[in-house]
């Protein structure tokens, strides 16, 4: 935990403000959701269940006292609506625009609802967010956005041309956020997320994170698909990570920090083999059947880059950003929950 951070977490539990958090029963969400809940703050939560679960916000009542729960709102709505949008902004002092179709591979079967959903739909947000005077709108961006650009680590100023329908809706995101700075005065902040990982990430279906699935089925003895020779690398990021960079975006106060785009990530790059490795190490000792087990190759998956690793000193710099979680602490901490909650979902 950083100096910054602490500070800010200090401070949040002294002072109650009001935040909206859009996809607030999807993983991102939820997982916000329950950390401003503990500091004592006011959250309304926006969703439409599209990709998000009522279960999810049912572990988080769960998890925090009655008196915490009694502090957030829910809106069953949809951010294709401006309306909806409008009605789930008054008040709020800081947005936490999560709400998106995420999945490299759903935008490339389904372009058209890719775009509603994270080009209309974050347009509405940012109209709504405007007009109710929010501080500060920090929206979810991707490392998706770096394209084709072959430089690791990879640096925000230096992007490549989109791979996928998803990659060019999260740039668009970006353009629009800068024109609103620019010709409105209002104040963004996106973060470029890299692989985020942790509690409540869906194990199921065709586009579920590669972690939780991967444990799932080791649990349950299935096989584990790596696409391509699994020597592909990701910069994995634990939940907890992206947690304090969306509390540090929202809430800084350094000028210069505003109307930017960060990486959210550790800095590290691990391959699909090493990942399996690890994941497998940790489950071994209590379901022993996975001492010997090996994944199942196939072929590369279209959209995909090779590689991927984020430098992180500019969100180190402006936001004071410092991860507590490598990948081996994230997967450890978050193995309890895989272990005793995500495989009753299957």
């Amino acid at each position: 935990m950083t100096d910054r951070y602490a500070q800010l977490k200090n401070d949040l539990a002294n002072e109650s403000r009001t935040w909206l958090i859009t996809g607030v029963a999807g993983f991102i969400g939820c997982n916000l959701l329950e950390a401003l809940l503990n500091l004592n703050q006011k959250v309304v939560g926006l969703d439409n269940f599209s990709t998000g679960h009522h279960r999810n916000l049912d572990q988080i009542r769960l998890a925090v006292t009655p008196e915490k729960w009694s502090h957030f709102r829910f809106i069953e709505g949809d951010i294709r609506t401006l309306e909806t949008c409008s009605e789930a902004c008054c008040g709020a002092d800081y947005v936490l625009h999560q709400a998106a179709l995420g999945s490299v591979p759903r935008s490339i079967k389904d372009p058209i609802n890719t775009n509603q959903n994270n080009i209309d739909g974050f347009l509405n947000m940012l109209v709504a967010a405007r007009d109710a005077n929010v501080r500060r709108f920090v929206y979810a961006a991707s490392s998706s956005t770096y394209g084709d650009h072959p430089a690791l680590p990879k640096i925000e100023e230096r992007i490549g041309n989109p791979l996928s329908p998803y990659a060019v809706t999260k740039l668009v995101n970006e353009h629009y956020a800068d024109v609103f700075s620019r010709t409105y005065g209002f104040h963004s902040i996106g973060l470029r997320y890299f692989n985020i990982f942790g509690p409540h990430q869906d194990p199921n279906g065709a586009y579920a994170a590669v972690i939780p699935k991967w444990v799932n089925a080791m649990i349950k003895g299935e096989d584990v698909f790596i696409n391509g020779d699994g020597e592909t690398s990701r910069d994995f990021n634990y939940i907890a990570n992206t947690v304090q960079a969306n509390l540090l975006a929202a809430t800084t106060e350094n000028s210069e920090a505003v109307n930017q785009v960060y990486n959210v990530a550790v800095g590290d790059r691990t391959t699909l083999n090493e990942l399996f490795d690890a994941i497998r190490a940790l489950l071994a000792p209590e379901f022993p059947h996975l001492i010997d087990s090996k994944p199942v190759y196939g072929d590369f998956r279209a959209g995909d880059v090779r590689h991927s690793q984020a430098d992180i000193s500019k969100a180190q710099r402006l936001l004071g950003y410092a991860p507590t979680h490598r990948i081996a602490e994230g997967l450890k901490e978050a193995m309890e929950w895989y272990i005793n909650d995500l495989t009753k979902l299957a």
